[in-house]
């Protein structure tokens, strides 16, 4: 298997990219398992169609060619991450439909843009669904930057983020800025995403940011065991994903996500037969 990876350029770069991918989705993805917002998670990774749409129609209909759709996407996952933020902390009792309905309007607005958009529109196919063998070295620093980013920020908010995520009403009583602390976790939950649509899509991104995290729960009640269980659980997702691909001629990021979900499966049912669990989430 390690030959395959030392003969092959392509899927050098693709596992370079899978790895730097799987610091932030571990790291990230065990607060959103912890804290219950796979949900969100969710509607943040498909509300950003919208604007990577309509990044892409200005690019094509108007010539402006440093609109990249990347750009798109991080404005939706951050615009969406702040509405959603704002209606978890103040609509609590109507908060699922609210987000069912920014999830559909995000993609609503992406489809349209994307048909009026002139020309072929590889590149937000490559974004819905992954196209990570065309990773170049801008991307791996592209990624580089942004797992720096998150790493500083989990460890300088570490405490602050373990407490809103276990007892936000115990945190509140010591002083903490529970609503600023929970808005900065969605915004590192949405540039997470943007991260990982690089490598499986926007379609399956929902799958490596809560997969491993959720598994390695099942093992440990400790964060910082999770968050180190994750982010290897994640590179192995992505190892052997990459590696099954390129043999079975599959797609590169749906592989990985399947095999994630298959593993996960496997070991619910067998530890669920066998040994029971005590997890955090």
């Amino acid at each position: 298997m390690v030959c395959l990876f030392l003969s092959n350029s392509f899927l050098q770069m693709a596992l370079l990219a899978s790895l730097l991918a799987s610091i932030a989705s571990g790291t990230i993805g065990s607060f959103v398992v912890i804290k219950r917002i796979s949900f969100i998670a969710g509607a943040i990774s498909h509300s950003i169609l919208g604007g990577m749409g309509l990044c892409l129609w200005l690019q094509r209909s108007y010539g402006i060619q440093w609109l990249d759709p990347l750009f798109g996407a991080f404005a939706g996952s951050i615009g969406s991450a702040m509405l959603l933020g704002w209606i978890h902390l103040n609509y609590r009792q109507r908060e699922d439909a609210v987000i069912a309905a920014i999830w559909s309007t995000g993609m609503a607005i992406g489809v349209i843009f994307i048909s009026l958009t002139p020309g072929t529109n590889v590149e937000l196919m490559n974004f819905l669904f992954g196209n990570i063998l065309w990773i170049n070295t801008r991307d791996l620093i592209f990624l580089g930057i942004l797992d720096l980013f998150i790493l500083g920020l989990i460890f300088f908010y570490y405490r602050r983020f373990l407490a809103i995520c276990f007892d936000e009403e115990q945190a509140l009583l010591r002083g903490i800025p529970v609503r600023r602390l929970y808005m900065l976790l969605l915004s590192l939950v949405a540039v997470t995403v943007v991260l990982l649509i690089q490598v499986i899509g926007t379609v399956l991104v929902i799958a490596l940011l809560t997969i491993p995290a959720t598994l390695a729960g099942l093992f440990t009640n400790r964060l910082p065991v999770m968050i180190g269980s994750a982010v290897a659980l994640s590179a192995l997702f992505s190892f052997f994903g990459l590696e099954a691909s390129y043999l079975l001629d599959w797609p590169p990021g749906s592989t990985i996500a399947l095999l994630a979900a298959l593993v996960y499966f496997a070991t619910l049912t067998l530890k669920r037969k066998k040994f029971g669990w005590r997890s955090v989430v």
